[in-house]
């Protein structure tokens, strides 16, 4: 039987955990608004901002579109291991964004990497989910590249301007697993939980996470627009059934892998005839 002081300490308890208010949904939403726009202010929302002037300057600059050129993953230093103290700094910082968004996710205190399925719980599965989605969205993602070269309505991407190390190959897939990571997790895990978070209906959510997607690679152009969105599509909607970022990660890291390698270890005249240089 409890003692009445251990009794009366344990109603005194009670009467203060009622007396605290519960926080107001409306300000509750708020701060998950105003949480979104700055996760977002830091990665892909300020490169969607950039990437939209960025299409007005190539718009207005004179030259054609499907006449101008972008680099994806320039030098940074004419000195190798300055270039590759850059290039490891680039990747670490630009993954803050994630860590962020991973500690916010957590802030619960429940496993934000369980939460959006960023775990190596079914590696063989993920792992295959992974290479089908990169050959799905892969090898049409091409074609509709060149068709939109064809047509002017895409810049000329230029995968790689590594100058050939020891290095460049790890560091190319490390710059592919970099974007995978930024891109699945920032774009679908983060975004598409807090948009749940705040009680959007499912189909704007995949909606809203396509767009964004689609809206920091219009610097390239219309094609890469209109292929990154149906590409967001599918990979928001895969999550929103699954609810496991880790498979979106495995198959991005595969199609920027085979990209920027690809394009690094093709003879020059290959990339002339291919019209990639």
């Amino acid at each position: 039987m409890l003692s009445a002081r251990v009794y009366a300490a344990r109603v005194a308890e009670q009467q203060v955990v009622e007396k605290v208010p519960q926080p107001d949904e409306r300000a509750v939403r708020r701060r998950l608004t105003v949480e979104i726009w700055i996760v977002l202010g830091l990665s892909l929302g300020r490169s969607a901002v950039y990437a939209v002037v960025n299409i007005i300057d190539r718009l207005t600059a004179g030259p054609a579109l499907g006449d101008q050129t972008t680099t994806l993953n320039p030098t940074l230093s004419p000195r190798p291991w300055l270039d590759l103290t850059y290039q490891g700094l680039a990747i670490v910082f630009a993954l803050m964004p994630v860590a962020l968004a991973l500690y916010l996710l957590s802030a619960n205190g429940r496993s934000a990497t369980r939460r959006i399925g960023l775990t190596f719980a079914r590696p063989l599965r993920d792992l295959g989910v992974g290479v089908g989605l990169a050959a799905l969205i892969g090898l049409p993602g091409l074609g509709l590249y060149a068709v939109a070269r064809a047509m002017g309505f895409a810049v000329q991407v230029q995968a790689s301007a590594l100058d050939t190390y020891w290095w460049t190959v790890p560091m190319l897939i490390l710059l592919a697993l970099k974007n995978a990571l930024l891109e699945e997790v920032v774009a679908v895990g983060y975004l598409m939980e807090r948009l749940r978070d705040l009680k959007w209906r499912e189909p704007y959510i995949v909606v809203a996470s396509a767009a964004l997607r689609g809206s920091y690679h219009l610097y390239q152009g219309w094609g890469a627009l209109l292929g990154n969105f149906v590409m967001g599509l599918v990979f928001s909607e895969y999550y929103r059934r699954k609810r496991r970022v880790m498979p979106l990660v495995i198959a991005h890291t595969v199609m920027d892998t085979v990209v920027f390698v690809g394009y690094s270890l093709l003879p020059a005249h290959v990339r002339d005839s291919l019209h990639l240089s």
